[in-house]
């Protein structure tokens, strides 16, 4: 059945225009720019671009009206140059915009989402993907949000000094912090503060439950799909959807073959089943669009990259949604959430920033300085670690 059938049912001319516009919360074309031209725009055309999933007449077919873009780093710049990488993927989404001005609007808020809307325009957001990348670190967490940055996921795929990941519930890492250490409680509050989305996809599921017990704000999973439809780790249990629900949060789907089927293999219509499974549990109220365009290496047959969102709309609406529920996952339900941090951090408005730091023992390793910090009476580990590293360095290079 065609798309232009199926919206025949819809009579509002606007709720069809609606309806075919999709707010998204995760889109790795940021990470391609770096890992295929080492963030060197200049060299890349995105109107010709033909090797990702994402360029922007696949932008215009897909009706992609809002989008947060990853600024991921891998897990092995941890305690190395994450920081650093991470400000050079925050770099290439502002240049992004600045490059390509008639077709990306720069957005920090939800009024911006919907002013970028008005204007025909993709909003484009930024979200770093990874607690490593903010170094253990509340100042660098404050000047990201300055920079722009409104989520930040508590982990990648591997443990910071205070947050436990997804690959400890799989017996393959172990357990370091019983879920969230108390610095990481501190981040978490620091986040409210703030107002920057806390995105809890890639997280072990006691941060999960520790998370939601503490945030005063609406939290979000911006790339995960259901768990009892697919029994992977970086999925969502029902008992959390539930929880979610209760917080007012987001569940946004992973259209990653591996999280939906659990199998190399998947088509449009078994994401669908996802996007059923979470309404039949906790409504739609909590379902929106995580996609994770060129972040992933395999996607579902229909859905092979982000034109394709108005073909799974159609799948929803054959599967009896109404458009009300369409409205929700489309992006009421990301600018609902949105909103509701803003006027968490507008409540907490008078509340000084919280600049006490992660302790010492925490985080001490050989590249890290221990400037600021008076206790530092094992600051010596530190220093032990050198003549072993100049060994290691020696004896590599005679190998």
């Amino acid at each position: 059945v065609q798309i232009k059938s199926l919206a025949m049912h819809i009579t509002n001319q606007k709720l069809i225009f609606d309806v075919f516009t999709v707010g998204n919360l995760h889109n790795d074309l940021p990470w391609q720019m770096r890992s295929l031209f080492n963030n060197q725009l200049n060299m890349v055309d995105l109107n010709k671009l033909n090797t990702t999933h994402t360029n922007i007449p696949k932008i215009k077919e897909g009706r992609l009206s809002a989008q947060f873009w990853a600024a991921y780093v891998p897990c092995d710049t941890q305690y190395k140059d994450a920081v650093r990488q991470t400000l050079e993927q925050i770099d290439v989404i502002h240049r992004m915009c600045h490059e390509y001005p008639e077709v990306f609007k720069f957005a920090a808020s939800s009024q911006d989402i919907l002013d970028a809307f008005e204007q025909n325009k993709t909003a484009s957001l930024i979200g770093v993907e990874g607690g490593h990348s903010i170094d253990s670190s509340l100042g660098t967490l404050r000047t990201m949000y300055q920079l722009g940055v409104r989520y930040l996921t508590i982990t990648h795929s591997c443990n910071t000094p205070w947050a436990d990941n997804w690959l400890v519930d799989t017996g393959s890492e172990p357990e370091m912090h019983g879920g969230l250490s108390e610095f990481g409680k501190q981040v978490i509050w620091e986040m409210n503060r703030i107002g920057m989305l806390i995105d809890l996809s890639h997280v072990s599921e006691k941060v999960m439950n520790q998370v939601l017990d503490i945030s005063k704000a609406p939290i979000i999973f911006s790339h995960s799909s259901a768990y009892s439809v697919c029994n992977h780790k970086r999925n969502v249990p029902d008992d959390v959807l539930m929880r979610v629900k209760e917080k007012r949060g987001i569940v946004m789907v992973n259209f990653y073959n591996d999280y939906v089927t659990c199998s190399p293999t998947a088509n449009i219509s078994d994401v669908a089943d996802h996007f059923d499974h979470i309404k039949k549990v906790a409504g739609s109220s909590i379902i929106g669009f995580g996609g994770d365009y060129d972040g992933v290496t395999r996607v579902p047959e229909g859905l092979g990259d982000v034109s394709k969102y108005p073909d799974l709309v159609a799948e929803l609406l054959r599967r009896k949604w109404s458009e009300d529920e369409i409205r929700d996952a489309l992006g009421r339900n990301l600018l609902r959430v949105f909103s509701e941090v803003e006027e968490v951090r507008d409540h907490l408005n008078g509340t000084k920033p919280d600049d006490i730091p992660i302790p010492l023992k925490e985080v001490q390793n050989p590249c890290r300085t221990d400037f600021g910090y008076q206790d530092k009476s094992s600051s010596t580990c530190i220093k032990s670690f050198y003549p072993l590293v100049l060994v290691l360095s020696l004896l590599n290079k005679l190998l």
